[in-house]
């Protein structure tokens, strides 16, 4: 896996080593240290698969396997998926459950791998317990991630085999406003020489401390200062940005 790409392919940006970038990192090389079970989890938009899959692109060793479902995928469906994604190739649709466990059970038995399940809160129990079940075998060998956005924690929480396999927890939440000026100085060259007040004022009426939505802003308020010749956010920038963008979100 690559590492990942900014919003909206978004130039000049860099990434954020946030706490929760940083408490990302060292969960995800605790599971593949442990061949162990994690999940990273917080409301949408705050970073979370940004920073899952920077981290897991640094892994490239264990052949990672990222998987993400739609809403309410049946057993079958995650087993088909997995064992997909693990081998190229899909399973005769006469392959019952048994022989497909089996099957990825042999296919998970060699290489330390990373598998990680992405918007685990459209899981249902039989799913997730697929996962657990091949996740506890004796003879399978790998680190097992979950992430999600809302609810996702209060759908694994509600299963104890679960819950109490999870060594690794990191919760995402937004920008506090107290590092908002700090951390957005950092993100893109526009901020560097910005106004404090300007910064806070973007957050406080469109961002909130939800990074997509700063990477949105960013993306409109840079090429606004590519075409008015200035390389620094300034309040007519502001307002132009707000215009493109309904006003921002409190409008």
């Amino acid at each position: 896996m690559s590492a990942p790409a900014h919003f909206m392919g978004l130039t000049g940006a860099s990434t954020l080593n946030t706490r929760s970038f940083q408490l990302t990192r060292r969960a995800v090389t605790d599971l593949v240290a442990h061949q162990a079970t994690g999940v990273i989890y917080g409301p949408a938009g705050t970073g979370k698969t940004f920073a899952v899959h920077a981290t897991v692109a640094e892994h490239a060793h264990t052949q990672p396997v990222v998987l993400a479902f739609p809403s309410h995928p049946s057993m079958r469906v995650v087993a088909d998926e997995l064992l997909f994604a693990l081998t190229g190739e899909r399973a005769p649709a006469r392959r019952n459950r048994f022989q497909l466990v089996n099957a990825l059970i042999d296919h998970l038995s060699g290489l330390s791998r990373l598998v990680v399940v992405d918007e685990a809160q459209r899981l249902n129990g039989d799913c997730l317990e697929l996962l657990r079940h091949l996740h506890d075998h004796p003879d399978t060998r790998f680190a097992l991630l979950y992430a999600g956005g809302n609810g996702c924690w209060e759908v694994l929480s509600r299963e104890p085999m679960l819950r109490s396999r999870l060594f690794r927890m990191v919760p995402f939440k937004p920008i506090p406003r107290r590092d908002v000026a700090a951390l957005m100085g950092a993100y893109h060259p526009i901020y560097t020489q910005a106004p404090q007040e300007l910064l806070l004022e973007v957050d406080d009426t469109f961002a909130h401390g939800t990074l997509r939505d700063w990477a949105s802003f960013t993306h409109t308020a840079a090429a606004l200062c590519t075409e008015e010749g200035t390389d620094t956010l300034d309040a007519a920038v502001l307002a132009n940005a707000y215009a493109l963008l309904g006003g921002g979100a409190d409008a």
